[in-house]
């Protein structure tokens, strides 16, 4: 066992109140911690709907009719749509994404999202492209042209060329039946029912159609390349979690005096007190040399209380801890601890010397730069 981390005060409170109140049930007593506490927030459901103006009224229409629009998409997600997914994962070149004015500029947040997610993308002009910059596309490229209604002269144009050149040809049009669409072998449906400009003439839903179905391609192509956060050590060298990512665990890591730790023979409602004394998730069973022999977590706590609400308190933490645990050392660089973590789906890591004697303790929000060791300016 090695659950997932949650808050080890409730799991004090739930024991405290199962040891009070013998022969209460387990179901009784998650209740009452659950369903009976007072936590001082409010939340939006209590308060008052404010009263609606004409532009709050008009702001409402138009976020429900592009959600609409998103919506409407998922019934068009098909075989093209996997094909075109093949395609790229095989291809040996980069996605080039070509388009005018505003679908142009939505094919630019495509390629930004592609490249930073390990996809090879890149933009092309097409009137640039006419004019030399065609000479940056190869056979081994996917092509992808983005029009609402396929019929932009500038990109359509272009469109010979590319297939001359042998790329795979993909549309992303509200018009299958279009000029553009003729060219391609793939057609992604984007189409709209209408615009939200009351004149018909803005692209609003269209472009975010567009969009979301951008995001759609480029986060199926994360899960098919298995793209990590730790990858973004390359591809984002520049930002704060690429340049955090290199820093050596020993850097943000918790030293040993920040440890919740106890003695294997240790009674379980010891444990418990260590974990919600440091707050960290969970607690290491070390032997009398500081070796780490187990480690035991809050969502391991909450399982054993679910299962044993009667005798939990009789259990031993040797009993129930998860022997031989992940651990890293203090010189390895944070990306390999990210690693470790999304391997094995745990947000704690015991950091110990080649004795395995622990040194330290290290967090997955602090390696995202979101619990105590945050980033810096």
């Amino acid at each position: 066992m090695y659950c997932a981390s949650v808050c080890p005060h409730q799991c004090m409170e739930v024991l405290s109140d199962l040891n009070q109140t013998p022969g209460k049930s387990q179901k009784t007593a998650l209740h009452h911690h659950d369903a009976g506490t007072d936590t001082g927030f409010t939340t939006k459901r209590n308060k008052m709907k404010p009263k609606q103006t004409m532009a709050t009224e008009k702001a409402v229409e138009v976020l429900e009719l592009e959600a609409k629009s998103i919506l409407n998409l998922t019934h068009k997600i098909g075989e093209d749509f996997d094909q075109m997914v093949d395609e790229i994962c095989n291809a040996s070149g980069r996605v080039i994404i070509s388009g005018i004015g505003k679908s142009g500029l939505i094919g630019r947040k495509i390629v930004a999202t592609l490249s930073s997610t390990g996809t090879n993308a890149m933009f092309l002009h097409p009137v640039e492209a006419m004019h030399g910059d065609l000479g940056m596309v190869s056979p081994k490229d996917v092509f992808i042209a983005i029009s609402n209604s396929g019929e932009t002269g500038e990109l359509n144009l272009l469109l010979p060329s590319i297939r001359d050149l042998g790329c795979i040809m993909i549309a992303f049009t509200g018009n299958p039946n279009s000029t553009m669409a003729g060219f391609c072998s793939l057609i992604i449906d984007t189409g709209v029912e209408k615009e939200a400009c009351p004149l018909g003439l803005a692209p609003t839903c269209s472009t975010t159609a567009q969009l979301a179905m951008g995001d759609a391609l480029a986060v199926v192509l994360i899960h098919k390349k298995q793209f990590r956060k730790s990858d973004f050590k390359r591809s984002h060298p520049g930002g704060a979690l690429g340049k955090r990512l290199s820093f050596p665990v020993g850097e943000i890591m918790y030293t040993s005096r920040d440890i919740p730790r106890v003695p294997p023979e240790a009674p379980l409602p010891r444990a418990v007190a260590q974990m919600d004394k440091f707050r960290l998730g969970a607690v290491f069973v070390l032997d009398h040399q500081n070796a780490l022999e187990g480690i035991l977590t809050d969502g391991d706590i909450r399982h054993l209380i679910a299962m044993n609400p009667d005798t939990f308190t009789q259990l031993y933490t040797k009993e129930v801890m998860t022997e031989n645990p992940c651990v890293i050392t203090a010189d390895a660089p944070l990306y390999q601890a990210l690693n470790i973590m999304e391997k094995r789906q745990i947000t704690i890591l015991p950091v110990t010397d080649a004795a395995r004697r622990v040194v330290g303790i290290l967090h997955l929000h602090d390696i995202l730069g979101k619990g105590a060791f945050t980033f810096s300016s």
